[in-house]
């Protein structure tokens, strides 16, 4: 496969990226694994306090001297009114009983459990000079994104418009990352409010292209070489892949996520805002489906009134109060090591672009 502007910045043998997956499938392990396959490496670790995040760096860079990312969230929410607060709790109260869980704690609690803010832990990837600093939920602050460059640290960001794609550029981004929607897990929308455009990877990729001059990542159901090869043909200098890591050994999915994702269908997913407060695409399931009309928190509040729900439903192996972050083309994905799996993926892209070439 021939260099790109993105393998040749960062260095990195193919123009694959192991796409960020916070909450508990990103693991040093997996990181480490696609990075020592070729590819770069992604770790989402937004959820992690600052100490923390620097231990999985270190443990990162004991696995591999490859390039690797560091995925961090841009937004770092509002608060929630407490009529707001009072209406989420008490929509959540029947699955905290059902799960043997006491009422949800006083409001003065929340903040020991909500999404860490980004600028210590963007602080922390300063003093560690991680290679690439990835992010989504908008644009940090520009000082911050100065302070990548100074250090030598190349910055990705994600859009899911070309509107996005352009401020980004504008920022002084090194690359873009277009999501398209298919894509599993959160979108990366810049307004926390809005309903997510819902643009297809095939028709967001070439725009984005075309609107900057940035490499662009594509991103959003590509699960193989098919996949891989189609991004490329639409310009972009790299592809992510994230849902296609899944099932692999290294990966941190829960065991009653795998058993999901082996049952998952074409049509399995939906987007919610029921865990966290900002729109996600999941596998369908009964916290989904019961809370489709219910009261939500603000991002971050609704995924601390939400954070022990999930993890009592892991410890009891129950998927039907789990965050299931999966895209469109789950039924794709393969049990198989992650460098046994980066390797299949670009032979069989090579195999695509040398087919099609031998077309008369």
């Amino acid at each position: 496969m021939k260099p790109t502007a993105f393998t040749g910045r960062l260095g990195v043998r193919h123009p694959l990226v192991l796409a960020p997956m916070a909450g508990g499938p990103s693991t040093p392990a997996l990181c480490a694994a696609v990075s020592e396959a070729g590819g770069l490496g992604s770790y989402g670790a937004a959820y992690l306090a600052p100490e923390k995040l620097r231990d999985e760096i270190r443990a990162i860079r004991a696995a591999t001297s490859r390039p690797f990312a560091i995925n961090l969230f841009a937004d770092d929410g509002v608060a929630a009114d407490e009529a707001t607060l009072t209406a989420a709790r008490e929509a959540l109260a029947r699955f905290r009983a059902e799960l043997g869980l006491p009422p949800a704690g006083p409001r003065a609690a929340l903040p020991d459990v909500a999404i860490p803010p980004l600028a210590p832990l963007a602080e922390v990837l300063l003093e560690e000079r991680v290679p690439v600093f990835s992010f989504t939920f908008g644009i940090p602050p520009r000082k911050m994104l100065d302070a990548c460059r100074k250090a030598g640290i190349a910055t990705m960001g994600t859009a899911t418009t070309v509107a996005e794609a352009k401020a980004l550029e504008q920022a002084g981004v090194d690359f873009v990352c277009a999501q398209g929607a298919e894509a599993g897990g959160h979108h990366g929308t810049f307004d926390r409010d809005a309903e997510p455009p819902l643009i297809g990877t095939l028709a967001l990729v070439p725009q984005v292209v075309d609107a900057v001059r940035l490499p662009v990542i594509a991103a959003g159901g590509i699960m193989d070489g098919r996949g891989f090869a189609a991004a490329l043909a639409l310009g972009a200098g790299a592809v992510s892949l994230g849902t296609a890591f899944l099932r692999c050994p290294e990966a941190g999915t829960s065991a009653p996520y795998r058993a999901a994702l082996r049952q998952a269908r074409d049509d399995a997913t939906v987007i919610t805002r029921a865990f966290s407060g900002r729109a996600a695409r999941g596998l369908s399931n009964r916290f989904t489906r019961e809370m489709s009309s219910a009261p939500i928190a603000p991002y971050p509040i609704q995924n601390a009134l939400t954070r022990e729900i999930r993890a009592t439903a892991a410890k009891l192996g129950d998927p039907g109060f789990l965050s299931l972050w999966a895209g469109q083309a789950a039924p794709l994905a393969r049990e198989m090591p992650a460098r046994e799996l980066v390797a299949q993926i670009v032979h069989e892209a090579e195999a695509v672009i040398s087919g099609l070439r031998a077309e008369p």
